[in-house]
């Protein structure tokens, strides 16, 4: 026999909910606020009940914790982010589905948290399209595991010098992780997200692919989830485009179809990044801005502030056009110079190979073209010498390696050579 207790504020008001539980079955519960009595339903059963908005998020804070199900083939757990995406991927995961939502860690001193995929907000959004569908929605609040596993990192990698790309460790790790988690306890056989991007075999193994629609695709900020997995991941919408997923949305009456697109860095809650991490442990510090042979040209108040290739917002001029070319933490010292200094044809990053290449196409930008590279294998990762330089190539950014449309590598850049 399980107790759990979960309950919830908002405008000055409160609401709670207590339950207990024997094996996956409520038994007793003190629960005001919900269209139905609990006692007696199995916790899936539970999760699919409405009620007034804080008496819904008292009782999926009750459920999250101890949430799980008996198995049933072809149920199919859905992440749900609030937005158009998920919710079109819930559709066709019906009519067998639960979904799951994860509460992350929002700077609370951002000025735009309500467009954050994991902000109270957007958890009400999910909750309700589950519940408008009669599908059992679980919340899973996992606010202080991201805030240490990716936040953390984050403001660690602009601390040594780097340009850490926060999506990547997300979603390629901790939320890929915690939601294949929840798939198991859930007694789901897979699990289904609203990213646009692909599972594929190549060369005989399952890899993850690129999205049939270019302008929309996923690919790269999935880079390092583990193809071992995408057994048990289904992506629906990997084949259409955003006007159509906002279509069928449209067609089928969701609330979500014209939800506006949640924003990247969600934790940043619309925030510039600067700002962020002057906030969250790195002092402003005035410093040096110096040319390639050392010569001051003006003075920074932190070199965590500017990131390889930056031309805007360096406070300097020689006439002509100067960019960031590194920053240096041990001194406090930014580097500039011209775009040609910025050029790179060889790289490492530590990370895997997914299958043995000698060549592929190296994207080591999400917006930026990928670019043709020799490939040598290393113990820890990888080794590129690009066919055309690179620009604004930055340590601690992913490189991922393509062949046709597969995803057959991925790192983080950790050291990049000079032209």
């Amino acid at each position: 026999m399980v107790e759990t207790f979960g309950d919830a504020t908002r405008d000055g008001e409160w609401a709670a909910v207590r339950l207990l539980v024997e094996g996956d079955r409520i038994v007793e519960a003190d629960a005001d606020g919900l269209t139905r009595p609990l006692t007696g339903l199995t916790l899936l059963e539970a999760a699919a009940v409405p009620g007034e908005t804080l008496a819904a998020d008292a009782l999926a804070n009750a459920l999250g914790p101890i949430f799980r199900a008996e198995p049933r083939a072809g149920r199919t757990a859905v992440a749900m982010s609030g937005g158009v995406d998920s919710a079109v991927a819930l559709l066709r995961a019906l009519p067998n589905a639960v979904g799951v939502t994860l509460r992350l860690w929002l700077d609370p001193l951002g000025p735009d948290a309500e467009r954050a995929c994991c902000s109270p907000e957007a958890v009400i959004a999910a909750r309700e399209t589950c519940h408008a569908l009669g599908v059992p929605h679980v919340t899973l609040d996992l606010r202080e595991e991201f805030r240490h596993a990716v936040v953390d990192a984050f403001v660690r990698g602009f601390e040594c010098g780097e340009t850490p790309n926060p999506c990547i460790r997300c979603n390629g790790t901790f939320r890929f992780a915690e939601l294949l988690a929840f798939a198991r306890r859930a007694g789901a056989d897979r699990l289904a997200t609203g990213h646009y991007a692909r599972a594929a075999q190549h060369r005989g193994r399952l890899l993850l692919a690129r999205a049939a629609d270019p302008a929309k695709d996923q690919s790269y900020m999935l880079a390092q989830l583990d193809p071992r997995h995408l057994d048990r991941i289904w992506f629906p919408l990997g084949d259409q485009s955003k006007d159509e997923t906002r279509a069928e949305a449209a067609a089928a009456g969701l609330a979500v179809a014209r939800r506006a697109e949640s924003q990247e860095a969600c934790f940043l809650a619309g925030d510039d990044y600067r700002a962020f991490l002057a906030r969250n442990g790195l002092t402003p510090r005035a410093g040096a801005i110096v040319d390639e042979a050392g010569r001051e040209l003006g003075r920074h108040d932190g070199y965590w502030r500017f990131t390889p290739g930056q031309r805007k917002g360096l406070g300097v001029s020689t006439g002509a056009p100067l960019y960031a070319l590194r920053a240096e933490p041990a001194t406090n010292t930014v580097v500039v110079g011209p775009r040609e200094s910025l050029a790179r044809t060889r790289l490492a990053a530590s990370g895997r190979l997914y299958a043995t290449i000698a060549r592929a196409e190296a994207k080591l930008r999400y917006r930026s073209p990928a670019v043709p590279a020799r490939v040598e294998r290393r113990v820890d990762g990888f080794a590129l010498e690009l066919d055309r330089p690179a620009y604004g190539v930055a340590a601690g950014q992913a490189a991922v390696l393509y062949e046709g449309d597969a995803v057959v590598g991925c790192g983080l850049v950790s050291s990049a050579g000079d032209e």
